[in-house]
């Protein structure tokens, strides 16, 4: 069984950039596609970004498709999530999870779900 834990977030003014790490322990990845999903204040979780186990493959959400980069290590068993020219309506929760079976743009697709890192941005 995979366990994720996410880091990186914090405060940043509208415009900056973040890095959101994933690191999984507990067993390989490496065969996964993996992806990050997030949640804002009163708002359902949405899709965000996904990355194929070789990481030739991403997927973006619309409102994330050029300025969010999604991106793995296997040699560290985890994957990360660049993000430029932040809004404050990126802010939220982002977690990262396990695809399983379903559409990778579908977040009830997912499993073994982090506890999630916050990110404000603020304007």
């Amino acid at each position: 069984q995979v366990q994720l834990v996410e880091s990186g977030g914090g405060l940043v003014q509208a415009g900056g950039s973040l890095r959101l790490s994933c690191a999984a322990s507990g067993r390989s990845i490496i065969t996964n596609t993996m992806g990050w999903i997030r949640q804002a204040p009163g708002q359902e979780r949405e899709f965000v970004a996904a990355i194929s186990w070789s990481g030739w493959n991403t997927f973006y959400s619309d409102s994330v498709k050029g300025r969010f980069t999604i991106s793995r290590d296997n040699t560290k068993n985890t994957v990360y999530l660049d993000m430029v020219g932040l809004k404050p309506e990126d802010t939220a929760i982002y977690f990262c999870a396990v695809l399983g079976r379903g559409g990778l743009y579908n977040i009830t697709s997912y499993h073994s779900w982090g506890q999630g890192t916050q990110v404000t941005v603020s304007s």
